[in-house]
């Protein structure tokens, strides 16, 4: 696919589909690229307040990751300052408009490609998410990002999966023959007539993981007609990274990719000693089936040791990510679980005896050392056992991306 076609595409039908007043009503958040979740998972837990945050956002769309990125570090009081980069201009109109919106001024808006990054960098941190897969080599695309990346940097991506996309393949197979040649427009009229007439066998109906092509019609226009896109299993994912001089770090969020999330029989698990924790996922990839795309955040080997925040010492402060913590710890009973939806799927997470405490003084300031004397006034609980009751907290709502840690 050349870059005149990924752009003629995007010109048409920028990606994915927003309207910059909705920036009065919220901000999207996601993930790779939410703050609280890159100093946790690429600068172990602190953010260097003495420097600016440099970062850039490759193949930016409508602008989904760079406005999350810039309104954080706004809302942050941090100094920090984002690139975007993207081939598409309707694609950039729309996410200048949408930092308009906001009065954001720590945005550059710049037209390009991310194979083309000479003078630009280095950058702290990259986010590249749903662009890798729709290059002819990807592989080029991810060494070209890993070469603006500056000493202890990162890379947060977004690449899709094969299994949860289950019938997405042999519909573009379909669609590509009998569309080409044809205007945007016409391509999506042809798809969306198909789709009303497909057989109950076909797998993309039966596929309850991917609804894109029941959206707008840029979602469906990006998943059925787009003519460069290639899934990666989470073996491929590391393979790409290795060949870009990286290393996966973590997968985001880590339950999905854990086994004992979804078999609990000990005697199954019990086989699974001595994987690496790489192989555990992808492990964890073919037996549930779901997982439509892996978010995961990109490091050189040398920095992997110190990269990701661990749950260690009383200067961890928990960062709790879309929750009330007072709220929470109010409605929880000693020793409760916090139910969630993993790929459609309810869980039960459970919860030590002291979550309710902890939480109830998790404000995203308050250290662990000064959790546990606060705690420990009434319960008189020792400092490691209130650790392990911490751990055990931290092992379920990071987990599941609902609590980081910083220092």
């Amino acid at each position: 696919m050349s870059i005149d076609d990924l752009r003629a595409q995007y010109e048409a039908y920028p990606y994915p589909a927003r309207d910059p007043a909705d920036e009065k009503k919220r901000l999207i958040t996601g993930s790779p690229s939410h703050l609280d979740e890159v100093v946790h998972y690429v600068f172990g837990g602190r953010l260097d307040r003495s420097r600016p945050l440099r970062a850039l956002v490759a193949g930016g769309g409508t602008g989904d990751g760079a406005i999350m990125l810039a309104q954080q570090l706004a809302d942050a009081g941090d100094a920090g300052h984002v690139t975007y980069l993207d081939l598409s201009d309707a694609s950039r109109a729309i996410a200048e408009a949408r930092a308009a919106a906001r009065g954001l001024t720590n945005i550059a808006f710049r037209r390009g490609s991310l194979l083309e990054l000479d003078g630009l960098g280095p950058f702290d941190y990259i986010d590249c998410c749903g662009v890798l897969h729709h290059l002819d080599d990807p592989a080029a695309g991810l060494r070209s990002l890993a070469g603006a990346l500056a000493p202890g940097g990162g890379i947060g991506m977004m690449v899709y999966a094969p299994l949860g996309r289950t019938g997405v393949y042999p519909m573009q197979e379909a669609l590509r023959g009998m569309t080409e040649g044809l205007p945007p427009a016409e391509k999506v009229a042809l798809a969306r007539r198909l789709i009303q007439h497909l057989p109950a066998s076909n797998w993309l109906l039966n596929n309850p993981f991917v609804g894109d092509h029941r959206q707008a019609d840029a979602n469906l226009y990006d998943l059925l007609l787009h003519s460069c896109d290639r899934p990666y299993s989470v073996g491929e994912l590391a393979a790409l990274a290795d060949s870009a001089g990286l290393a996966v770090g973590a997968l985001i969020d880590p339950a999905r990719y854990e086994p004992a999330t979804w078999i609990k029989d000990p005697r199954i698990l019990k086989r699974l000693d001595g994987m690496s924790w790489l192989e555990r996922a992808a492990w964890t990839e073919r037996i549930t089936g779901g997982m439509t795309k892996h978010i995961a955040y990109l490091l050189r080997p040398a920095d992997l040791a110190g990269a990701i925040a661990r749950p260690d010492g009383p200067d961890v402060v928990p960062v709790l990510r879309d929750l009330d913590g007072a709220a929470l710890a109010r409605s929880m009973p000693p020793g409760g679980s916090l139910e969630v939806e993993l790929q459609g799927v309810f869980v039960a997470l459970p919860l030590p005896r002291l979550a309710g405490p902890i939480l109830a003084r998790a404000d995203g300031r308050t250290t662990l050392g000064e959790i546990h004397a606060a705690v420990a006034a009434t319960a008189g609980v020792t400092w490691d056992a209130f650790l392990v009751q911490f751990q055990q907290l931290f092992k379920a709502l990071g987990g599941v991306g609902k609590m980081h840690l910083r220092r």
